[in-house]
């Protein structure tokens, strides 16, 4: 009988990578050895799950404890069996790995070996010589302990990742700020960043704004945003003047030759699967002060307005086409529409993660009725207490509801 060559690795100590890691000292025993021999080493040694079988060095089986111990308890067994050779209870087909094995390699080995390994461990080898034995039990404290690793990791990278995407925000918010002191910006990311964004930036005396919502949300999501802002300020910077339906058209095929959203129809099943089919919705406004008209374009997006005086909240709705997506024609031209609005006129933008919350005693979507209902009470309030407002009859109505998706509004007043 002899031990493991190698010492234990102190796996539950520290973050494993690989099968070697696992490594724990063990004894051996051949097939030389008698039964009367494994019982004796179970006896010394009660915490050992698994009793490997070794022949001129390579691994030839393993010995499960509580299947050896059992049989051995029963009538006659230890006077038939002690002196006969321990390959008679030993198991043929242990599970086997080299120790240079990736911790999650092994980790699915062991799933598709069954769950014996769990309870009789797994044996390490070096270009097939035995190396050592590892436990099932230090397997998944060693996998629980890289999951954690990776989650921390992950976090890490998605809390930096908010920074970024704030970061990004951040020049819209203050020429917002700037240009529209009493506004209401409400942008809340249902994960830690989100899909919604907005753009903010001055245009002679005016000013040109947008709310999107691009496909997904969490990392994904935020991917998006960053791209389609990216096309947005390029499409403005190459011709600042650009009307509506040019940013728009410009965005559009930008996007779409990007992620290569040209044409799906013809892609066989395996292709379209591999194939990106991102975009966002919005809307799209551009001020112009001195003859007080505010233009639109909407994909997919409404514009909503309360006039001064009005009994109702007046919806323009935009084209039924988004930006971006693969079905989207890479010539498609949406509408600009051109509205003259009286001083006090209250505009506001928002994405479908306020309408299609649900919530209420029949979880239900939020819906359009309720916006419009706050934006009457509120009418006359500064645009923070209707933000407040919103805030809270948004709150209420989705009680104890999971966030189905990121939620983005702006408001102001003209």
């Amino acid at each position: 009988m002899q031990t493991a060559a190698r010492p234990a690795a102190n796996a539950p100590h520290r973050l494993a990578g690989r099968a070697a890691d696992l490594l724990i000292d063990a004894p051996t025993v051949s097939p030389a050895h008698t039964n009367q021999d494994v019982f004796q080493l179970f006896d010394h040694h009660p915490a050992l799950s698994g009793l490997p079988v070794i022949e001129d060095g390579r691994p030839i089986g393993l010995i499960n404890r509580n299947i050896f111990m059992d049989s051995f308890a029963r009538p006659f067994h230890r006077e038939v069996y002690s002196h006969k050779s321990c390959i008679a209870f030993m198991d043929k087909s242990p599970l086997v790995v080299e120790a240079a094995t990736p911790l999650q390699e092994l980790s699915f080995r062991a799933v598709e070996h069954g769950g014996k390994t769990l309870t009789d461990g797994f044996i390490v080898t070096a270009d097939g010589d035995y190396t050592g034995m590892g436990t099932g039990i230090d397997l998944v404290r060693a996998i629980s302990e890289l999951q954690a690793e990776r989650n921390r990791q992950v976090m890490e990278s998605i809390a930096y990742a908010s920074v970024i995407q704030r970061s990004f925000l951040r020049p819209s918010r203050e020429a917002l700020q700037k240009l529209l002191p009493d506004h209401l910006l409400l942008w809340e990311p249902r994960d830690t960043v989100g899909g919604d964004a907005f753009y903010f930036t001055p245009r002679g005396a005016g000013f040109v704004a947008t709310l999107f919502d691009c496909t997904g949300h969490g990392v994904p999501g935020a991917f998006m945003t960053l791209i389609m802002a990216s096309f947005i300020e390029n499409a403005l910077i190459a011709e600042p003047d650009c009307s509506l339906t040019a940013l728009l058209g410009r965005v559009n095929r930008g996007v779409k030759r990007a992620l290569g959203q040209i044409d799906h129809s013809h892609a066989d099943e395996s292709e379209s699967q591999e194939r990106s089919d991102d975009g966002m919705d919005g809307g799209f406004l551009a001020w112009e002060p001195a003859t007080r008209t505010l233009r639109y374009a909407g994909a997919r997006t409404p514009l909503l307005l309360l006039r001064p005086g009005a009994a109702e909240v007046e919806q323009i709705d935009g084209d039924r086409a988004g930006v971006g997506y693969a079905g989207t024609p890479l010539e498609q031209a949406w509408t600009e529409q051109a509205l003259t609005l009286e001083p006090g006129t209250l505009v506001c933008v928002a994405s479908d993660g306020l309408y299609d919350q649900p919530g209420g005693p029949k979880r239900i979507a939020f819906g359009r009725k309720r916006l419009y209902a706050l934006l009457l009470e509120h009418r006359a309030a500064p645009l923070p207490q209707l933000r407040q407002a919103l805030v809270a009859a948004y709150g209420d109505w989705q009680g104890e509801e999971p966030r189905r998706d990121d939620l983005s509004v702006l408001a102001f007043r003209i």
